[in-house]
């Protein structure tokens, strides 16, 4: 590949072994290896120093203890990868069945003195707008509430503590019809202070893996999709000034679906985002996963890494790599 004038993409990934299901499970298998996701993540990033993002999900619910440090539960202790440059994409999901907003927001505070030395992004909630699984945070009650009164409650914290670099959002999955409502909606409930917290709005999206398309579309319908969210989603909600960060994306090998055509898919979608970054403005490109959860097991969510769960790389490992020394800022 040769390098191409742009202003340059901020990568990451998640090296975890555990994914979330649709059935409100988890896939999981062999444990993670500190020193071999150490090494892969030095790899991928390629030049010591380069800016990439090391994501990792921590958690509330009514079982929090505040008052003391927070682990993160995927990957664990995930503040160990955060040197040479990287830095966390820190998620902080809100999964309280009795609606504790106050406590939520303690929590994210708590987060920031934790982690926010070491943090570059930290996202209030995951896939928020989604009711159906209870391992995403739609599902539990007061969940708006939580995203716009988390938001504000890390934005204060970052400032008194003077973590000025720390970005603060929130993400969904592509909303269509009715549901495309839900960040105007959000920032409707949230109004102009919501707003000028935000720092950046991130899209979990998985083209080709829900809903087949066919390799010669892939392209067209992944430009469609991001100029729909841009567009439909964003800008009529008061959202279109501020940066797209795709915090979720990746393609799942397993039977019918051969480890080439992940590396294709890979490929084909960060090429799409490169090339439309500064029209749509769409800041980075976080990959889901780094390894698969269990390689023995055939299900959808058991295979979504560049590695098999051994960290033996797959083709889309060396693509990724590739994608990072050409496109990154």
């Amino acid at each position: 590949m040769t390098r191409t004038a742009h202003d340059g993409l901020l990568f990451g990934i998640y090296p975890g072994g555990v994914a979330g299901d649709d059935t409100g499970g988890l896939a999981d298998g062999p444990p993670d290896d500190p020193a071999l996701v150490s090494s892969a993540l030095d790899r991928l990033q390629g030049r010591p120093g380069r800016p990439f993002l090391v994501r990792a999900y921590t958690g509330f619910d009514d079982t929090t203890r505040l008052g003391r440090p927070h682990t993160t539960a995927a990957p664990a202790a995930a503040v160990q990868y955060a040197v040479r440059g990287r830095r966390l994409d820190l998620v902080a999901q809100y999964q309280s069945p009795a609606g504790d907003v106050d406590g939520y927001c303690a929590f994210l505070r708590e987060l920031v003195e934790q982690y926010g030395a070491v943090t570059s992004t930290l996202q209030v909630t995951e896939e928020p707008n989604v009711t159906s699984n209870p391992t995403l945070d739609g599902y539990y009650p007061a969940v708006r509430e939580a995203i716009v009164r988390g938001v504000h409650a890390v934005k204060a914290r970052a400032r008194e503590l003077g973590y000025t670099d720390l970005r603060v959002g929130f993400n969904t999955t592509p909303l269509f019809g009715p549901a495309a409502s839900f960040v105007t909606d959000l920032t409707g409930f949230g109004g102009e202070n919501f707003i000028a917290d935000l720092d950046y709005v991130g899209l979990d999206f998985f083209p080709d893996v829900f809903r087949p398309v066919d390799a010669s579309d892939l392209t067209h319908t992944v430009e469609a999709l991001l100029r729909h969210h841009r567009d439909s989603v964003l800008a009529p909600s008061g959202l279109g000034h501020l940066p797209l960060h795709i915090t979720e994306h990746g393609w799942p090998t397993g039977p019918e679906r051969p480890p080439h055509r992940q590396a294709d898919v890979v490929e084909a979608v960060v090429n799409v985002i490169a090339t439309q970054s500064k029209q749509l403005h769409l800041s980075g490109y976080t990959h889901f996963a780094l390894r698969d959860a269990d390689s023995a097991e055939t299900g959808l969510f058991h295979q979504f890494g560049l590695t098999t769960d051994d960290y033996s790389p797959k083709p889309a490992f060396d693509t990724m790599r590739r994608l990072v020394e050409r496109f990154s800022v």
